[in-house]
C-alpha cells in the first residue's frame, strides 16, 4: 500500500475515533484542535513517520484554502448587526479596538524575539496572531460560570476576527519584497484584495442569498440541496476573488455577510441561525477540513 494510502487511512481513522468521542470530550478542556494537532504529531515524521506530505505542498494549500473560505463564509452568514450592537456594543469593542491593539502588540513583541524580522514582516506576524482561534478559548466560551454576556461577545467575535484582519495580513503582505502582492504594490492590493474582491463577494452573496430565498418560497429547493448550496456560493465567492487576483478569502468573508442578510429578509426574525440551519452543513464540514488541516499542517 501506498505511503498517501496510508496518510489516507490514518486521518479517517483519527476523524473517525474522535467522532465516538466527541460529546464525552465536549464537557473537558480537550478540544478537537487539541486532538487532531496531538495526532498530526504522533503520526508524522517525528514519531510513527505514516504522514508526511512535505512533497506535496499543493494539496495542502488546497485543503487550508477550502478549510479557511468555508469557515469564514459561515461564521460570516450567522451574524447578525444586532450582535455586534448587544452588551453595549461588546463585540464591536473587541473587533474594533482589542483586535487593532492585539496586532500592535504581536508586532512589539516579535520584534526582540525575531530580530532578523523587518518591520513590515514582524507586522505580518501581530497579524497573523491576533485572531486567536475560538477553540482555544471553546471551555471560557461554553462554562456557565462565565457570565452570558461575555459568553455571547466573545462568541461573535471569534467568528469575526479572521475575517477583520484579512485586510492587515494583505496590506503587510504588500510591504514585504519579493512576494507576489509587494509586485502589485500597496495601492494595487488595496484595489484588487479589498475593494474588487469586496465588490464581487457582496454580490455573489445578497444574489445567492435572494436566490435561495426565492427557491424556498417557491418551493423549487430540495432539502438535501438547499444545504449543498451554500458551500457552492462559498466556492463562487472565493473563486472568482481569485480570478481577480484578489482576496478569495476576503470575498468569502464579506459574501457570508451579504448571503446571510439577503436570505433572512425571507422569513421572520428570529434567534440567531444555529449550525443546524442553513449553514449546517458547511458549517460541520468547514469544522471538518479545519481539524483535518490541523492534523495534516504539522507534518
Amino acid at each position: 500500500m501506498s505511503g498517501e494510502a496510508w496518510a489516507g487511512v490514518a486521518v479517517a481513522g483519527v476523524t473517525a475515533t474522535y467522532a465516538l468521542v466527541s460529546r464525552r470530550l465536549a464537557s473537558t478542556p480537550v478540544s478537537s484542535a487539541m486532538v487532531f494537532v496531538g495526532c498530526g504529531v504522533l503520526l508524522g515524521p517525528a514519531v510513527l513517520d505514516v504522514i508526511d506530505l512535505q512533497g506535496d505542498a499543493g494539496q495542502l494549500r488546497t485543503l487550508l484554502e477550502a478549510a479557511l473560505a468555508l469557515v469564514l463564509f459561515t461564521d460570516a452568514m450567522t451574524v447578525r448587526r444586532r450582535d455586534l450592537r448587544s452588551g453595549g456594543f461588546l463585540t464591536g469593542r473587541l473587533l474594533g479596538i482589542g483586535l487593532p491593539l492585539s496586532i500592535g502588540a504581536g508586532w512589539l513583541l516579535a520584534w526582540p524575539l525575531l530580530p532578523g524580522l523587518s518591520a513590515w514582516e514582524l507586522a505580518l506576524v501581530g497579524a497573523v496572531l491576533a485572531p486567536t482561534d475560538a477553540a482555544l478559548g471553546k471551555s471560557a466560551m461554553t462554562s456557565p460560570r462565565v457570565p452570558a454576556l461575555v459568553r455571547q461577545g466573545l462568541n461573535v467575535e471569534s467568528g469575526l476576527n479572521d475575517g477583520m484582519v484579512l485586510p492587515f495580513f494583505v496590506l503587510f503582505l504588500a510591504g514585504i519584497p519579493d512576494t507576489s502582492a509587494a509586485q502589485e504594490g500597496v495601492a494595487g492590493v488595496f484595489w484588487r484584495a479589498l475593494v474588487v474582491s469586496t465588490v464581487l463577494g457582496v454580490l455573489v452573496g445578497a444574489c445567492g442569498g435572494r436566490l435561495l430565498g426565492t427557491a424556498r418560497a417557491r418551493g423549487w429547493v430540495a432539502g438535501e440541496w438547499d444545504q449543498l448550496f451554500v458551500p457552492a456560493v462559498a466556492a463562487i465567492a472565493y473563486g472568482l476573488g481569485v480570478v481577480v487576483d484578489g482576496s478569495g478569502f476576503i470575498a468569502a468573508w464579506v459574501g457570508g455577510f451579504a448571503f446571510g442578510g439577503a436570505l433572512r429578509r425571507f422569513r421572520p426574525a428570529g434567534p440567531r441561525e444555529r449550525p443546524d440551519g442553513t449553514a449546517g452543513f458547511t458549517d460541520h464540514l468547514g469544522g471538518l477540513l479545519a481539524s483535518v488541516s490541523l492534523l495534516v499542517w504539522t507534518n
